[in-house]
């Protein structure tokens, strides 16, 4: 059994949900498709058992119905595991992951501010990357959004 295929055997066997929701796309990469609501007990436990200590980024995307967060974690060996979280666009809520990694601030105010999703534990401050005075309910990103 290679890396990826134990990374992915010791996830179905702590999360046994995760069984046919995780797919390696090819050497090095792991793609998991996660219930939002058991996201931040996934994202714990692959950053602190599993050894993946590098956040690289966060990406939303508008998927129609559906916002989602597709979160890159990397190993130092070089495996990166993506774990992907969907939410409604007419509710879309996610938790933050700053008390994991700070840095992550950053990445959670452009999914704020470019797709409209609510982070909850985000604690105020300046937008980004959109300027202040920014139309409110305005998300440049999501597909319906006309300027």
């Amino acid at each position: 059994m290679n890396n990826e295929e134990t990374i992915q055997a010791e996830l179905v066997k702590n999360f046994p949900f995760l069984d046919g929701k995780i797919r390696l796309q090819r050497e090095r990469r792991i793609f998991a498709e996660v219930p939002a609501d058991k996201f931040l007990e996934i994202f714990t436990y692959a950053h602190t058992k599993m050894d993946f200590p590098i956040l690289c980024t966060i990406v939303g995307l508008d998927e129609g119905e559906l916002l989602s967060c597709l979160y890159f974690l990397a190993k130092e060996n070089g495996i990166i595991l993506s774990l992907k979280i969907s939410v409604p666009k007419e509710t879309p809520v996610i938790k933050t992951i700053t008390q994991v990694f700070p840095a992550a601030e950053m990445y959670e105010r452009e999914v704020v501010d470019l797709l409209g999703i609510k982070v909850e534990g985000l604690e105020e401050g300046r937008r980004y990357p959109l300027p202040d005075n920014w139309p409110a309910d305005q998300y440049p990103l999501r597909k319906d959004w006309q300027q």
